[in-house]
């Protein structure tokens, strides 16, 4: 079948019933989509699909169509320039990194759809797991990337021994 991610189109040769995650890191070699627990519960292999983010470990390819977009965690913006990645980055979100692909794409995709999210927004758009429990300085980075400065944690609201 022909699969659109991040912009082009691949040819990928598998089962119907082999889920994205694994066309996404084992066909088409694209490793910043995330393996985590296998049953859409943590959120580290999320994509979004149309535009709406979904975790790819419980999508399976016969469910796909070759006009679906795809776009991963490479395909959000060439050169890391997404809002959300520099907000990241400018706030040092991620401890171990390994949630953050995913963590990235549901801020994106929430952000696409409230361009000024609340806390409870983001308490109820961002569901995927950090086992660092980075979740204050995820959601600061959310109000960053949408220009929430004032909703930003200031540096007492930071965990003991972070810096924000």
């Amino acid at each position: 079948m022909k699969l659109n991610i991040n912009g082009k189109s691949r040819d990928v040769i598998a089962e119907g019933s082999m889920p994205l995650l694994w066309a996404i890191r084992e066909i088409v070699g694209l490793t910043g989509t995330k393996f985590g627990c296998g049953i859409a519960q943590c959120g580290a292999c999320s994509v979004h699909i149309n535009g709406d983010v979904q975790r790819s470990c419980s999508v399976p390819l016969s469910s796909l169509s070759p006009t679906d977009k795809i776009v991963t965690i490479e395909g959000l913006s060439p050169n890391s320039s997404h809002p959300v990645q520099k907000a990241w980055a400018a706030l040092d979100v991620p401890q171990c990194g390994y949630c953050q692909s995913g963590q990235i794409m549901a801020a994106a995709a929430l952000l696409a759809r409230t361009p000024k999210p609340t806390d409870q927004d983001i308490d109820a758009a961002m569901t995927n797991i950090c086992r660092c429990g980075t979740y204050q300085r995820i959601r600061a980075a959310v109000h960053m990337a949408a220009g929430n400065a004032t909703a930003a944690p200031t540096r007492a609201e930071a965990p003991a021994g972070r810096k924000i």
